[in-house]
């Protein structure tokens, strides 16, 4: 086939995809237009280097151009691909001087991301307002943070980082005090770096407790962990306005709805994440059908409802390891798989992208969380079932071992089947990585039952004799029976 493989976006996902199809087809072109500079970045590891625990920028990227240009992939930065003509099978291609041209294609994966959402915020043009999505906002936020004469700009070390941007922040006065807006992922890792460079720091979040899909075991004790370590965190706290005209001055919370007055909270900085949308406008006008969240529905392979164009990553649907249906979970995992899968079926190999589970995990300082499947009940009943859940706290080693600590496990299961259906964990001592034993026994469709009867390993420095994740199997298997 003459035409090539086109790619648009140039991160997990995308060069993942290209790569792969690479290897797999090495006479035909793959070409890869990305919007900006910025290229196969560690998104999650943004927050982790405003809190100085990366010393440089650098270390977050996994593929420089060079690289990329050494495995054969045409990569052309500064392209954004603004129209796709299915019928035509062309890209219009849109240069950062505004100049246009139409590129052919013989397969097309669109791997555009997602993008932050501010809600009734506008974070542009206000100094010491930020959302954290790219890499560059990162370079800006670890430059404001800092003290005008202590600021050291080797810390962003990568020829794509908008350097006017992060030197007009550098320059301003560190800030004392930030509001952190929404307690999901991005606001739990950015309140703990921003209370590690001396910030007081103050999270609001719109309902009862933090990161709502983890459920209120987890955001409960992730609250005390956070407030133990300083940050103050407002629930039930609807953040209504970002109050400034040049520079941020303060957030107005609630409000509004029953005739009072607004309450606000001065500070000289905030961070906006109350979550993002799929980057789809590329394809407006072609009748793609669209999934939930509004992104792009594929099948198991990654085809859309477009002749000869995929989607993987933020920017696409998979289908529910428990329900499935289409679901949209953007993870990092997810994407480098589905991109993957996409490059080896284009190239001649067709394979699946996988199910999505959900499984993901945050921290705050020293209390990790994790969460699979579904474990809100409420869900759960939309899509079906039944469910039926238990919370226990077991020790995460022998209790006569130095380090044992309480560990939180939460199941969800179906009455009916005894299917799992999902779980989460807290705990200070290696808790996350626990849920991925949950992960496996959710995708493998297990019941508690079979879950209780696992052989996981038992050593005092390890685990108890009972693992957490089986004691909380044997309660809830008891109350399955009643």
């Amino acid at each position: 086939m003459s035409d090539p493989f086109v790619v648009v976006g140039a991160d997990a996902a995308g060069l993942s995809a290209a790569s792969k199809f690479r290897r797999e087809a090495p006479d035909r072109e793959v070409v890869v237009f990305e919007k900006g500079r910025w290229i196969s970045y560690a998104y999650c590891g943004m927050p982790y280097f405003v809190a100085g625990y990366v010393d440089r920028m650098s270390n977050l990227l996994s593929l420089s151009p060079s690289e990329v240009d050494e495995r054969g992939i045409d990569l052309r930065r500064d392209r954004e691909v603004v129209a796709v003509d299915p019928d035509a099978k062309r890209v219009t291609v849109e240069t950062a001087d505004g100049d246009r041209f139409e590129q052919a294609y013989g397969d097309l994966l669109v791997a555009t991301g997602a993008r932050a959402t501010t809600g009734p915020f506008d974070v542009r043009g206000v100094d010491g307002a930020f959302t954290l999505h790219d890499m560059d906002a990162a370079a800006a936020i670890d430059a404001y943070v800092a003290e005008p004469d202590a600021y050291d700009p080797a810390r962003a070390d990568v020829s794509a980082v908008d350097r006017e941007r992060v030197d007009r922040n550098a320059a301003m006065p560190a800030p004392e005090t930030v509001a952190v807006v929404g307690g999901g992922y991005v606001g739990v890792e950015v309140a703990e770096a921003l209370a590690e460079r001396g910030l007081s720091v103050h999270v609001f979040h719109r309902s009862g407790h933090l990161l709502s899909p983890f459920g209120e075991t987890v955001g409960n004790r992730v609250e005390a962990a956070l407030e133990a370590e300083g940050v103050t965190v407002h629930t039930d706290a609807p953040v209504e306005a970002l109050v400034g005209d040049d520079r941020i001055e303060a957030v107005e919370i609630g409000g509004g709805t029953d005739g009072a007055s607004p309450e606000r909270t001065a500070v000289d900085m905030a961070v906006v994440g109350v979550g993002i949308r799929p980057n789809t406008d590329l394809l407006d006008g072609t009748g793609f059908d669209r999934g939930p969240g509004d992104a792009i529905r594929v099948d198991d392979h990654g085809r859309t409802s477009l002749p000869d164009v995929y989607a993987a990553g933020d920017c696409a649907t998979a289908r529910h390891a428990v329900t499935g249906e289409p679901d949209w979970t953007p993870l990092g995992l997810t994407a480098n798989r589905a991109g993957r899968a996409v490059g080896a079926t284009v190239a001649g190999d067709p394979t699946p992208v996988g199910d999505i589970a959900g499984t993901a995990a945050v921290k705050a300082f020293d209390t990790e969380a994790a969460r699979v499947g579904i474990v809100d009940p409420e869900e759960a009943e939309a899509a079906g079932f039944d469910p039926v859940s238990e919370t226990v706290t077991a020790g995460s080693r022998s209790g006569y071992y130095p380090g044992a600590a309480e560990t939180d496990v939460t199941l969800v299961a179906d009455r009916d089947t005894g299917r799992l259906l999902g779980g989460s964990i807290a705990g200070t001592d290696r808790a996350a990585i626990r849920i991925d034993t949950l992960a496996t026994a959710v995708e493998a469709d297990m019941t508690v039952p079979e879950v209780e009867r696992l052989d996981l390993a038992y050593a005092p420095p390890f685990s108890p004799v009972w693992d957490p994740i089986l004691v909380a199997a044997k309660v809830l298997n008891g109350k399955l029976d009643d």
